[in-house]
């Protein structure tokens, strides 16, 4: 009888231990659900799923832009098409996307991309010798459905309507190599020594990152930089931001505040730690508002 008795409590024992070890095992967050309705929906684009990937792509084709590419007549299928995936991780939903652009859409539509909750990540070029001129914008996210879509819906919106090829982009007509301004309030904003470079204003400003266990910094191209060109009132800076991955989107935000638009993303490196990125960018208007815009910009950045 007792024996009978300890025989039941360990039987008891045992599917409780196993019980837990089974419960142990399973997820604490069960995967968010993809709601595909409401992806169309906010987005204003109807979508596929990837059952494989588990993966719902909305896709919007450029055809409106009658492109060539070395005298070769392009079709949409050749790579003129903006798209966005969305896939679960986790409760969150990722985001990928690869929004094509005419040169004049690209800071316009970055900055609805910026203003609604999405990451911009690069910006370059397809081609060589394109008429019009293309360029690509990658753009990501993670956390929730509704605020990424709602970002992608309204990123495509703007697509839209910048569409027509009409110029967006002042042009300012000056010779650089009759640059007259002064530089005084380029360092007193800046906090940093602009120096004459031929007949514009330059400043350099070094980061350092590890290349194969050496360090390289400054004089090897890790820099952050700025040319000023003109007269105090009608000036241009243009350049280049070295910066981590984390620093991105905080430089992006500034610059397109202060209305200096971005030109491209990319890296110089690879396999350095850590991870520089850079940034080109091309601004116009007086030489006070210009340096507070780049100052901002670098305000962003971890110090």
């Amino acid at each position: 009888m007792k024996s009978n008795h300890w025989s039941q409590i360990s039987i008891i024992v045992l599917s409780v231990c196993v019980s837990g070890q089974s419960v142990a095992q399973q997820p604490s967050d069960s995967p968010a659900v993809l709601d595909t309705v409401k992806i169309e929906q906010l987005t204003g684009i109807k979508g596929k799923l990837d059952s494989a990937e588990g993966v719902f792509k909305v896709s919007q084709p450029r055809t409106d832009l009658n492109a060539t590419v070395a005298g070769v007549k392009m079709t949409t299928p050749m790579g003129l098409t903006s798209w966005a995936g969305f896939q679960a991780a986790g409760d969150q939903v990722m985001l990928m996307g690869d929004i094509v652009l005419q040169e004049d859409q690209v800071n316009p539509v970055m900055s609805v991309a910026l203003d609604n909750g999405l990451e911009v990540t690069a910006l370059h070029n397809h081609f060589l010798w394109d008429k019009p001129r293309i360029m690509f914008m990658h753009i990501g996210g993670m956390g929730n459905l509704d605020v990424l879509a709602t970002g992608v819906g309204k990123v495509f919106a703007k697509v839209q309507e910048t569409q027509s090829g009409k110029k967006t982009t002042a042009v300012i007509k000056f010779d650089a190599a009759k640059t007259s301004l002064d530089p005084k309030p380029i360092e007193t904003i800046i906090g940093s020594l602009a120096e004459k470079t031929g007949e514009v204003y330059k400043v350099t400003l070094g980061r350092t990152t590890q290349m194969g266990g050496h360090s390289a910094g400054k004089t090897m191209g890790v820099n952050t930089w700025a040319v000023f060109a003109g007269s105090n009132e009608k000036a241009i800076v243009e350049g280049d931001f070295a910066m981590l991955e984390s620093e991105l989107q905080g430089v992006l935000k500034a610059l397109r505040s202060a209305g200096i638009n971005i030109v491209a993303i990319h890296h110089h490196m690879v396999n350095e730690t850590p991870k520089i990125v850079f940034l080109h960018y091309w601004g116009a208007g007086s030489v006070s508002d210009l340096a507070k815009g780049f100052k901002a910009a670098l305000d962003t950045q971890a110090k």
